[in-house]
């Protein structure tokens, strides 16, 4: 420093300052100093003639996120899950790498968070350690619940999926935390890294270092190999119960000063399906839709939302499907239109109905569970009692399948309707139980001769009598006591007979039958291998039923006739090269290249595609049963009309 230089110099500044400007500037008045001075110097007053800067509007928070539980105790529907970490902190037993897993929604990373902070946590005075009650209030709380901490990283495995990404994370292990406890990585959708990451990343979770905890969360995980989740304390996160669901969010329309009816919210927790973020932002989306209504979310409102049917109009449709009536479906279905119901929606409902009878048939005990709403345990619990699980077990698969097809239908109302009508047709059908049953009864009853059910032709209410023989009773049918029925003239009319009545009878006369001879009262067959033994037993039963006569059926080894379907396929193919071979069709054929010939309808054919059978020649009434002996002429002495001898 040079002697001459003056104490009072040093204080100076090496340059000159320009001084401030007296009025407003170019760019207008500097903004107001957001606080303290850099310094720690006071706030300079406000000058009197600028006015008071509004306070900045608080952005609105989400419910999902307002409401992110901050502790162990705030999760709700997984008891196990904290149960056990709180045992694993109290015992300073905490794993190295946790793998949480479990539909959208149930609160993974949630979790993942707390554990960060129940890990690092030191407590309001600075001192504390480990706690499954982390404080909230320290430096490591707050710094953490702002996503701000520096030791506990949070990286989204979807979009760092790459061996890079992962030898990037293990170079960052090697140091120890900045100014935490443990440096926490925190790996959202883990399914989703390649497999030279999952490899990069095995000897590290193997083998980490003691400063080092990993936290995966993934909804696949089936997806993780099985090398990784060896090295990980595993939790599944369930599915939050409808019944927790429905309570939690009353508590939350109540923080929140919204009214809400326990109807509005038990659909706003089956349409969230285990899901509390799911359910949050339907509830608040609910609460947007009701702002302004004194009576807050209703179930009508939601309905609308969610495009929900109401459940009795469920009821109604199910119940008229079941009675077969279609024009109460059709009915049902158009209130439901007009309500704005999405048909898919409609289906799926119906489908978890058909589930919800089918748990109350199956377990009647059941119907006194509290949690069952008011419509389950009144019309369900009727209605479950009055069907069968084979009827429900039919219309589950047909309302299963009918979601598909509404889903790849271009008319998805058109789809619904179809399915709908397509499951009351099928009410009126018995089950295929029912109909082995009756197939088997009806044809052990014709071919051992026994007593026929009650109300068949023969049987004890249908006009038979009993006569006996030196005491012992002789079977005999008096057959003129039967009312005149329709006889089959030849067997097309006789296969006619099971269509509709006996589908599987029906089916093995098409594809499984040779006929041999046929003659009022007598058939002669010959079955192939696939055809059940009892055929003919079958056959006869069903004859005696709908003719009222008993008809003999016989086996036979002789070739027959082909089979119906075999005529059928043969009469197809003539007539189809017939057709092709037709000049016109040639000419279309030239014109057209590349044009088939695929199908030909012929309104001439019978509903087995053949050409009508010749009718019988009439030779007069029958006097004698088919089964009478023909009689010999020699036991007649005279050709006297009355039997007098000449």
């Amino acid at each position: 420093m040079p002697s001459d230089t003056r104490p009072d110099e040093l204080a100076q500044p090496a340059f000159e300052q320009p001084p401030a400007p007296e009025g407003p500037g170019l760019f207008g008045d500097p903004p107001p100093p957001e606080g303290p001075g850099l310094f720690g110097e006071a706030e300079p007053a406000p000058s009197p003639a600028a006015p008071a800067p509004e306070p900045a509007a608080t952005p609105y928070r989400v419910l999902a996120r307002k409401y992110r539980p901050q502790s162990f105790a705030d999760l709700i529907g997984q008891d196990a899950l904290v149960r056990t970490l709180r045992n694993a902190f109290a015992q300073n037993r905490v794993a190295h790498a946790f793998m949480l897993t479990g539909v959208r929604g149930v609160g993974k990373t949630t979790t993942a968070r707390i554990i960060a902070r129940a890990l690092n946590c030191v407590g309001p005075d600075g001192n504390g350690g480990p706690t499954a009650e982390p404080c909230g209030v320290c430096a490591e709380c707050q710094a953490i619940l702002a996503d701000r901490h520096p030791d506990v990283l949070e990286l989204d495995a979807a979009s760092n999926n790459g061996v890079d990404n992962i030898r990037e994370l293990r170079e960052a292990v090697r140091y120890r935390p900045a100014r935490a406890r443990f440096k926490v990585y925190i790996l959202d959708e883990v399914h989703m890294l390649s497999t030279a990451a999952f490899n990069a990343l095995l000897k590290t979770l193997e083998e980490p270092p003691p400063q080092v905890k990993f936290l995966f969360a993934t909804t696949e995980i089936r997806k993780v190999p099985a090398t990784i989740l060896s090295r990980c304390q595993r939790f599944d996160l369930k599915r939050v119960p409808q019944e927790v669901l429905r309570a939690h969010f009353a508590r939350i329309a109540e923080a929140e000063a919204v009214p809400a009816t326990p109807e509005a919210l038990a659909m706003i927790a089956r349409a969230a399906d285990g899901s509390v973020r799911d359910g949050l932002s339907l509830l608040d989306q609910a609460i947007a839709q009701a702002a302004g209504s004194p009576e807050g979310v209703q179930a009508e409102l939601v309905r609308d939302m969610l495009g929900l049917a109401d459940r009795t109009l469920l009821f109604d449709l199910l119940e008229a499907a079941f009675r077969g009536d279609i024009a109460g479906v059709l009915s049902a279905m158009d209130a439901g239109h007009e309500r704005g119901a999405d048909p898919g929606v409609v289906l799926a409902d119906l489908l978890e109905l058909t589930h919800t009878l089918t748990r109350l048939r199956a377990v009647p005990a059941l119907r006194q569970d509290p949690s069952l709403p008011e419509a389950e345990r009144v019309r369900g619990t009727a209605l479950a009692g009055a069907l069968s699980i084979p009827v429900l077990g039919r219309a589950w698969q047909v309302l299963l399948k009918g979601i598909s097809e509404v889903a790849e239908a271009p008319d998805r109302r058109a789809a619904a309707e179809m399915v709908l009508i397509r499951l009351a047709h099928l009410a009126e059908m018995p089950t295929p139980g029912d109909l082995v049953r009756r197939l088997t009864e009806g044809g052990a009853t014709a071919a051992a001769g026994g007593p026929l059910p009650s109300g068949a032709p023969g049987g004890p209410m249908g006009g038979g009598s009993r006569a006996t023989a030196n005491g012992a009773p002789v079977a005999t049918t008096v057959m003129e006591a039967q009312p005149t029925l329709a006889q089959p003239r030849g067997f097309r009319e006789v296969v006619a007979l099971a269509s509709g009545r006996a589908p599987m009878l029906h089916a093995h006369l098409l594809h499984n039958v040779h006929l041999v001879a046929f003659a009022p009262g007598r058939i002669e067959i010959r079955q192939r291998p696939e055809a059940p033994r009892d055929l003919a037993a079958q056959l006869a039963g069903l004859l005696l039923e709908q003719t009222g006569r008993r008809w003999t059926i016989s086996l036979s080894n002789a070739e027959g006739e082909p089979t119906i379907a075999q005529q059928r396929s043969h009469v197809a193919s003539e007539r189809l090269e017939m057709a092709k071979a037709h000049p016109l069709v040639q000419s279309i054929l030239l014109a057209f290249p590349g044009a088939q010939v695929e199908a030909l309808r012929d309104d001439s054919l019978d509903e087995y595609g053949l050409p009508p059978a010749p009718e019988a020649p009439d030779d007069g009434p029958e006097f004698a049963p088919p089964d009478a002996e023909p009689a010999d002429l020699d036991d007649f002495h005279s050709s006297d009309p009355y039997g007098e001898d000449a």
